[in-house]
C-alpha cells in the first residue's frame, strides 16, 4: 500500500493549535521551541494563547502552521509511525509544501521557520489587511463565470 503525507494549506489555523500534541509528546514541544528559537521570539505562546487577528496575519500563520504540521508528525514518530519507513510521499497545499519539504527533510523547521517568516511578511506587505478579496465561483459555466469577474472589476 502506497502511503503519503499531505499537509494543510493557510486558513486552517486557530489559536490552541498544536497545544494537547506538545504537552504530550517532548518531540512535538521540541518543534516548537525550535521555530521559537529560529524566529527569535515565542511564536508558541501567540499560537497557544494569542489572539485570532494576529495568528491570521500571514506573516504569523505561515511559521505556525509549519510547526503545528511537524509537531504532528513528531508526536507519531513517538507512537511509531516513522514518515521515511511509512510514507512514499509528501505533499502540501500551498503553504503546506514548506511543511512537506521540511518533513522530507529538505529544509530544516529552522530554515522552513525563517523562510515563512520572510515569505508571509512579503505577502502581508503586498497585500495588506482590509485590502482586496477573493472568491471562488462554483458550478458556473465559463460565460457567467466571465460575466461575474467583469461585474467585480468595474466595482
Amino acid at each position: 500500500m502506497t502511503t503519503a503525507f499531505v499537509f494543510p494549506g493557510q486558513g486552517a489555523q486557530t489559536i490552541g493549535m498544536g497545544k494537547a500534541l506538545a504537552d504530550a509528546y517532548p518531540a512535538a514541544k521540541a518543534v516548537f521551541e525550535e521555530v521559537d528559537e529560529a524566529l527569535g521570539e515565542s511564536l508558541s505562546t501567540l499560537i497557544w494563547e494569542g489572539e485570532q487577528d494576529q495568528l491570521t496575519l500571514t506573516q504569523n500563520a505561515q511559521p505556525a502552521l509549519m510547526a503545528t504540521s511537524l509537531a504532528a508528525l513528531r508526536a507519531l514518530e513517538s507512537e511509531g509511525l516513522v514518515l521515511a519507513q511509512k510514507a512514499s510521499h509528501v505533499a502540501g497545499h500551498s503553504l503546506g509544501e514548506y511543511s512537506a519539504l521540511a518533513a522530507a527533510g529538505a529544509l530544516s523547521i529552522s530554515d522552513a521557520a525563517r523562510l515563512l517568516r520572510t515569505r508571509g511578511r512579503a505577502m502581508q506587505e503586498a497585500v495588506p489587511v482590509g485590502v482586496g478579496a477573493m472568491a471562488a465561483l462554483l458550478g458556473l459555466d465559463f460565460q457567467t463565470a466571465q460575466d461575474v469577474a467583469a461585474a467585480a472589476a468595474e466595482g
